[in-house]
């Protein structure tokens, strides 16, 4: 704060955006301007103004808190105007997802910003409030339910919450700034994804399950991994002639809306798909993690044509740091041969409910 840049606080829709410029504002010490792009009124005066008028608008105010500011058309360049003529005022912005608000900010606001993403609740952030022994008690639900804020303050009301938030509104800013002929297309993908996670995916074989061509399936994709739904894991490959080195594994952001989304809440033990829910909480967690803590490393998963693999790599300063995942703690895994004979520089950790709060910085 104060240090003559705008923050930039972006993220899905329902994390607590909102709900972070309201405890701001509570503080009592600073003068607030204080928009919420949803209102017309509001839109219309940050669409396009002078620096007469914003230093008109915001006074004597030194914070002035932006909210859904993707709503406003060039808000970038409304944000350079404040920034430059007002480097003694902090300036909050927050988005509802990257896909308008970063595509028009990053120009204009180069060298201006510091950005972060607010993801739904981290169990750093739960373990903290609730304590390392409830938290282990409510693993399973964390894996059937996820980590909306929603979702945690409700408890018994959780289908109902992430069968609204998995519907269109999850993702509908995805049809009010991009052309999505058919968006019924886009939860059909997440729902084939969905059934996916911790696989590698195909643009191809999903193109042709849903009759579209590979590119239009890897444009939905990325947007949708611009709204926070979604992210990737890339192959590494570095020396083995055998490694995959062009495929990728898609996980969800959120265990609770990827089970909405299949609408399959079944308890662990009836399920078949435990082990890919654990990895796809625990990756999404590390997610956080490193994204809250300032991680410059790289993220992978290994695999060769052979169907040797390793979960997920973290490349940090050359070092290899492979980890697998199993929700079974008695279960007994080994590295891969090939993979400790080419990569002499690496450490080697199976994360399971016994020790995972070290790897996700509890």
């Amino acid at each position: 704060m104060f240090r003559g840049k705008a923050i930039i606080i972006v993220g899905p829709r329902q994390v607590g955006k909102t709900t972070l410029l309201r405890a701001l504002q509570t503080t009592g010490e600073h003068k607030i301007v204080n928009w919420n792009c949803d209102e017309p009124d509001v839109r219309q005066k940050l669409t396009n103004p002078t620096s007469t008028q914003l230093r008109s608008e915001t006074g004597s105010a030194d914070l002035i808190l932006i909210d859904e500011a993707q709503r406003v058309q060039n808000i970038g360049l409304t944000l350079k105007l404040l920034i430059d003529n007002f480097p003694e005022k902090q300036i909050v912005v927050t988005g509802s997802s990257a896909l308008d608000l970063s595509n028009s900010i990053n120009e204009p606001l180069t060298g201006r910003k510091y950005e972060y993403v607010l993801y739904p609740l981290s169990a750093e952030e739960l373990i903290a409030h609730f304590g390392a022994q409830d938290e282990k008690r409510l693993l399973e639900r964390r894996l059937l339910y996820g980590c909306y804020p929603d979702v945690i303050n409700n408890p018994g009301e959780e289908r109902e919450i992430l069968t609204n938030i998995a519907g269109s509104y999850l993702y509908k800013d995805i049809f009010a700034f991009q052309d999505v002929r058919k968006p019924e297309i886009i939860e059909q993908l997440l729902q084939a994804l969905a059934l996916q996670i911790g696989s590698e995916v195909s643009f191809n074989e999903l193109g042709g399950m849903l009759g579209l061509n590979s590119l239009t399936v890897q444009r939905y994709m990325d947007l949708l991994e611009k709204s926070y739904v979604i992210f990737h894991l890339r192959s590494f490959s570095r020396n083995v002639r055998s490694e995959l080195k062009k495929s990728r594994k898609v996980y969800f952001y959120d265990n609770g809306v990827r089970n909405a989304l299949i609408g399959d809440f079944k308890p662990l033990n009836l399920r078949q798909d435990t082990g890919a829910l654990w990895e796809n909480y625990i990756i999404s967690e590390r997610i956080k993690h490193n994204a809250y803590h300032q991680f410059y490393g790289k993220s992978y998963f290994w695999r060769t044509q052979q169907q040797q693999e390793i979960d997920y790599i973290e490349d940090v300063d050359g070092v290899l740091h492979a980890y697998e995942f199993k929700w079974n703690p008695e279960r007994k895994v080994r590295l891969t041969d090939t993979f400790a004979k080419n990569y002499p520089d690496h450490t080697f950790s199976v994360i399971h409910p016994d020790n995972y709060r070290d790897f996700i910085g509890a």
